[in-house]
């Protein structure tokens, strides 16, 4: 067995150059993010540099949870060849260690990797990511005004014991409990056009939405205005939430109870259930990366070939990310059992990278 002053020389490696192309990535996102928010919002009254750096950097990590898996893949490639340019991986096989054991710390590493990402770093992604939304509708001075930066606009059906409406959104927070820059058209139980409301934002509460700083306008009378208003509903919060709500803003911890609601509610909860599932796989999907990453590193500097096997591990990674998305489409939809579309592409690409290693350095 690889010694623990080694062992932990080669994790201590592999984890510094997993962490170096994560944060570089973070960083250029942020950059990204940031230009987006001082174009969307430098001509607002209540403007602030601050604010406009809390809204951003409070949203990255949640984009940034996608990095992960490439940032393991190109991390892991870059300590192997590292490694292999510094002769250290030479050494270690004249010393009688085998593949399997220098590569066994970066696999604990990547485990280790994707229980934090999913117990600690998802969650505090997900309080930051509402954070975020809070603070960038207090920087655009009136909700009226807000873009829809954080989810795509919300299209809302229900009815009532007033009749049926439609309720369309700007923005969905609080897993669409919570709607700003609403507008809903009402209509009476004969479905004859009956009022429009404009109002700032709308909040669930049992039985109904209150709407804020609301604008009724009528084919009769005049535009109106009311500090609330009430729409009724026959929707309860968990069809509101399978409706608009966003799984991947979620908490980990939080995503069991989401499912039990949806459930006793007797509505699926397909993505959700996805959602946990791809995070309970999370640490699996990074120990995939750090085969495939083994597989194309480890010849580099014995048999040359560097440019293409260096492409062969980024077309690896891109084809299981696109099979990841393919496999996340089928099982949000409920075609496809959520555990089988969320493990399936981990599992295949660990069996493809331990065949691979197999034939390369054992015949």
């Amino acid at each position: 067995m690889i010694g623990r002053t080694l062992g932990s020389y080669f994790a201590l490696r592999f984890l510094k150059s997993i962490a170096a192309i994560f944060f570089i990535a973070f960083f250029i996102i942020l950059l990204a993010d940031l230009l987006e928010m001082l174009r969307q919002t430098a001509d607002r009254p209540n403007f602030s540099w601050f604010k406009v750096l809390l809204v951003s950097l409070f949203k990255v990590p949640s984009l940034s949870e996608q990095v992960l898996p490439f940032a393991t893949l190109f991390g892991a490639m870059a300590a192997f060849l590292s490694l292999s340019r510094r002769l250290e991986l030479v050494v270690a096989r004249a010393a009688g260690i085998s593949v399997w054991q220098f590569t066994l710390p970066a696999l604990l590493v990547a485990l280790g990797l994707g229980v934090f990402a999913a117990t600690v770093y998802n969650p505090g992604a997900a309080y930051l990511k509402a954070r975020s939304d809070e603070i960038y509708i207090d920087l655009s001075g009136a909700v009226a005004r807000l873009a829809a930066q954080t989810t795509r606009d919300a299209w809302l059906t229900q009815d009532g014991k007033d009749g049926e409406s439609i309720l369309h959104a700007r923005q969905s927070l609080d897993q669409g409990a919570r709607l700003a820059t609403v507008t809903a058209y009402l209509f009476d139980k004969t479905g004859r056009f009956r009022e429009r409301i404009d109002a700032d934002e709308a909040r669930y509460q049992d039985g109904h939405w209150t709407l804020t700083n609301a604008t009724v306008r009528t084919a009769e009378a005049g535009p109106q205005t009311f500090s609330t208003y009430a729409i009724a509903t026959y929707l309860t919060l968990e069809q509101i939430r399978e409706t608009l709500g966003a799984p991947d803003a979620v908490s980990f911890w939080a995503l069991p109870s989401f499912i039990e609601a949806a459930r006793n509610a007797g509505l699926p909860a397909f993505q959700y259930e996805l959602q946990l599932q791809i995070l309970l796989a999370r640490p699996l999907l990074l120990a995939a990366m750090v085969l495939i990453a083994a597989t194309v590193s480890l010849r580099v500097f014995r048999f040359g070939n560097i440019g293409r096997l260096i492409l062969g591990g980024v077309g690896a990674g891109f084809v299981l990310y696109v099979a990841g998305e393919i496999a996340r489409d089928l099982g949000s939809a409920g075609i496809v059992p959520p555990p089988l579309a969320a493990w399936s592409p981990a599992v295949v690409a660990t069996l493809m990278g331990f065949t691979i290693l197999l034939f390369q350095e054992d015949g």
